[in-house]
């Protein structure tokens, strides 16, 4: 790993951390993206403005980081049809599961919640034995 790259996994880091932090002092709210999410899926109510902004952020950041110079490498190795149904199944997943990776692994861990360090280990392990059946067995 180059300094370069763990300087910018380190500020990346902080980043999101403080995001959430600003996130959950000011709005009372957890940065789950599958929560943000579902609540837009819903009829508009009061708190769909601040939803749709932090998701309008978290795209409007990428073409940002595009537009000063920045790489984003995208290598696709399975048909859009695989990747929909991955998103439809990694979607009821974090219904299943009351949140996903974001909300239980960086909001949950940092206020010590056990329920969130289950989820985690549990997304770990499942995502672990993903990739080694997929790479290994398959």
């Amino acid at each position: 790993m180059t300094y370069s790259t763990l300087l910018s996994s380190l500020s990346g880091g902080a980043l999101i951390g403080l995001a959430a932090a600003i996130l959950q002092y000011f709005n009372y709210q957890i940065a789950g993206i599958s929560g943000v999410v579902a609540g837009l899926l819903k009829p508009w109510q009061v708190d769909s403005a601040w939803r749709l902004a932090f998701l309008i952020g978290l795209m409007i950041s990428a073409l940002l980081w595009v537009l000063m110079g920045g790489n984003i490498p995208i290598e696709l190795n399975n048909t859009y049809g695989v990747l929909a149904l991955s998103g439809l199944l990694v979607g009821y997943g974090t219904r299943l599961g009351n949140g996903c990776t974001s909300g239980h692994g960086i909001c949950g861990l940092a206020r010590l919640s056990p329920r969130s360090l289950v989820a985690t280990a549990c997304f770990m392990l499942t995502a672990g034995l993903t990739v080694y059946g997929v790479q290994h067995v398959l």
